[in-house]
């Protein structure tokens, strides 16, 4: 969990500062090499983050319908190494992707319909036949947001079954609301992140709406999700949501 929260951080400090002066400034540039770097570390940390939610759910996974040998399998040494591992292949990947994307031959006009260096708005501006580079990604895509979630399904499948399998239904709950908070971050990021990616170039529908969402407002969403199994969080929200019903009645009469 620390662990994705680092790759969270680091994620949302690619987007939004470079955002935000976009939005401030008139002049909406961006030099060569620094699309290259904000595309290497957008595409690998978003990697790594659908990596360490496979974890999450392996977690969530063993320790629900494995619980007696979860100490074991989940010790502090083989979570390092999962962790280091997810990171490592993100980046290998992405490195290998994005040399190859820059050193394409690109069309004068330089002017990106996007507001970040992302990979499909960036091979727009190639110049040339991008069927093999096309391939590519689509099968990092593959790798990094089909094949995670596939993985994630089957975990939740397994730990369904094991609380259906359960005879409290208080323990069904307790062991099911462990599991919410994970799922609604995955559901947000992998939907948003399918819309974007897996959408055909014909297509007219707005890929940098998703865009927003997955890079920007999914991760800042993340904190509240996961507080919100918080007592004490869940107890100030609900009197936030009672001033402001109290507010607007008043605001009525």
């Amino acid at each position: 969990m620390k662990g994705r929260n680092q790759s969270t951080i680091c994620y949302t400090s690619v987007t939004i500062p470079e955002m935000l002066v976009n939005l401030l400034t008139r002049e909406k540039t961006i030099s060569f090499s620094s699309c290259a770097a904000q595309m290497y570390f957008l595409i690998s940390l978003g990697g790594t983050e659908c990596c360490l939610l496979i974890l999450m759910a392996y977690d969530r996974y063993v320790a629900i319908c494995r619980p007696l040998v979860y100490t074991a399998i989940m010790n502090k040494g083989v979570c390092m190494q999962l962790v280091g591992i997810a990171w490592l292949n993100s980046r290998l990947v992405t490195l290998m992707h994005v040399t190859w994307v820059f050193n394409l031959p690109f069309c004068p006009s330089n002017e990106i319909d996007h507001f970040l260096c992302d990979a499909p708005p960036v091979l727009e501006l190639v110049c040339g036949n991008t069927y093999m580079i096309e391939i590519e990604a689509l099968t990092s895509t593959v790798l990094f947001v089909v094949i995670p979630f596939a993985l994630i399904l089957w975990s939740y499948i397994c730990i369904l079954i094991t609380i259906l399998k359960m005879p409290s239904a208080e323990g069904r709950h307790k062991t099911f609301s462990t599991c919410s908070s994970h799922l609604t971050v995955v559901v947000l990021l992998f939907s948003m992140a399918g819309l974007t990616y897996f959408q055909p170039k014909s297509s007219s529908s707005p890929t940098t709406i998703f865009s927003v969402f997955y890079t920007v407002i999914t991760p800042l969403l993340n904190p509240l999700i996961y507080s919100l199994r918080n007592k004490e969080v869940q107890e100030a929200l609900r009197q936030a949501l009672s001033k402001c019903v109290a507010f607007a009645r008043i605001m009525e009469m």
